[in-house]
């Protein structure tokens, strides 16, 4: 139903792997988004990174929101260069309805076409052929989700003024891409730049209050979808929350940024290297609740033979991450939150092999979301405490700890005290 009839067979994660756009694909993204590359997007995490402080410092209460937003317009930025200005932005409204029509054609048992691929030739006027004339009414409004935000960039950068913010889009349509046919060049970094906020689907349409979850089209071939944007929010969500219920890991991240920077600037990306605990931190955040639990379906290559069970080509198989990041023989006390687990001599796996997913289709944008996550922990911790609420009796808010439910998960809303420990650093903020 969205492959075929909605014509979003060539999109980035459904594209067919034998098919020979797929390589390009993956080429072009992985050039795009590598750690190199990555760096050059700082101006844009760090300009939106302070608009996050900012609306911290004035409304504490809506940390959530903010964070949502903060995600929104980095990666609409990085793919496009497009400053987003606000929750009903135009581009925004696009997204989210492309969005909620993906979901719906993906729904599991909706469409009787996808048990039954031969309905798809039924001329749109026979009985029962409606669901044709839906799929093409909606491929018209995807296309939306798709061209709109591209040929604004193109126009950009063909203005008279010649002044645009550099982006992924424009970093491929004016760079080096002789791998491509130059006929295909506009039509293979659309799909590409489309790609990159296409994992945030829950993202933009979170902004909006709505409720939904990552969509998933099953092909016959290996597909991952871990989402950059997605994970972001729900990474920078569960921080609030574990930095409220172990402030002794805040405390000491706290220190440990303070000695480095010595308390009279705000970190950046070159104190990297000098912040082990801090990276630590990031990772057990990662571990301690991975955005997607199960991971998104795969299929075998190939037959293949697992602890003595035969698996033969084709297969779906699940990866269990979420029981991968809480096997006690890996992580010992897998429930508590204890960055020191990737400290020392015989430091624990790094979650982040796993959680950005696996293999081919991995998400390429892990460097750009890793990179975001510790540029917004490190500030946070700098400028802000983190700790539970209390009652008009003195007595701590202990926080509700319950998870969406869904192929990715995030933290229903909970109480946060949220207050300025340097209003040094914060008005360092321009």
């Amino acid at each position: 139903m969205g492959g075929e009839l909605a014509n979003r067979k060539h999109n980035a994660f459904q594209i067919s792997t034998t098919d020979p756009k797929f390589k390009i694909y993956r080429r072009l993204m992985h050039g795009g988004l590598n750690p190199r590359v990555s760096r050059d997007y700082l101006p844009i995490q760090t300009e939106e990174l302070h608009t996050f402080m900012k609306e911290l410092e004035s409304k504490p209460q809506n940390f959530k929101q903010s964070i949502k937003r903060n995600a929104c317009a980095i990666i609409l930025k990085v793919a496009y260069g497009y400053p987003m200005g606000g929750y009903e932005d135009e581009f925004v409204n696009i997204i989210e309805e492309g969005f909620a029509i993906t979901a719906d054609l993906a729904t599991p048992g909706k469409w009787f076409v996808e048990f039954f691929p031969w309905l798809r030739f039924l001329p749109d006027w026979f009985p029962g052929a409606g669901f044709k004339r839906y799929a093409r009414e909606m491929k018209e409004k995807l296309a939306l989700v798709d061209e709109k935000p591209f040929e604004w960039t193109k126009k950009q950068m063909a203005s008279a003024t010649g002044e645009y913010i550099d982006s992924f889009t424009s970093k491929q349509l004016l760079g080096d891409t002789s791998y491509i046919d130059p006929s295909q060049k506009e039509y293979v970094v659309k799909w590409c730049a489309a790609a990159l906020y296409a994992g945030g689907a829950d993202t933009v349409r979170y902004l909006r209050t709505l409720t939904s979850s990552i969509f998933y089209h099953d092909h016959d071939f290996d597909t991952d979808r871990s989402t950059g944007p997605d994970q972001t929010v729900s990474a920078l969500t569960t921080f609030f929350m574990v930095m409220e219920l172990w402030p002794d890991a805040q405390k000491k991240a706290q220190q440990e940024i303070d000695r480095v920077t010595g308390g009279n600037r705000l970190p950046t990306l070159d104190d990297y290297d000098s912040l082990p605990y801090v990276r630590a931190l990031v990772k057990e955040v990662i571990r301690w609740a991975p955005v997607a639990p199960i991971g998104l379906p795969h299929a075998t290559t190939q037959d293949d033979v697992y602890n003595g069970y035969f698996i033969p080509k084709g297969s779906k198989v699940i990866a269990n991450i979420w029981a991968i990041t809480h096997d006690e023989e890996i992580y010992p006390n897998p429930s508590v939150f204890e960055p020191e687990r990737y400290l020392g001599e015989n430091p624990q796996p790094d979650a982040f092999k796993y959680v950005f997913g696996f293999g081919r289709r991995s998400c390429p944008g892990a460097h750009l979301a890793e990179q975001s996550l510790f540029l917004n922990m490190t500030n946070i911790l700098a400028v802000f405490n983190i700790s539970k609420p209390k009652n008009p009796d003195g007595t701590e808010v202990e926080p509700p700890i319950v998870w969406s439910t869904g192929i990715t998960t995030h933290l229903e809303s909970f109480p946060c005290d949220i207050k300025v420990r340097s209003q040094h650093l914060l008005a360092s903020i321009h």
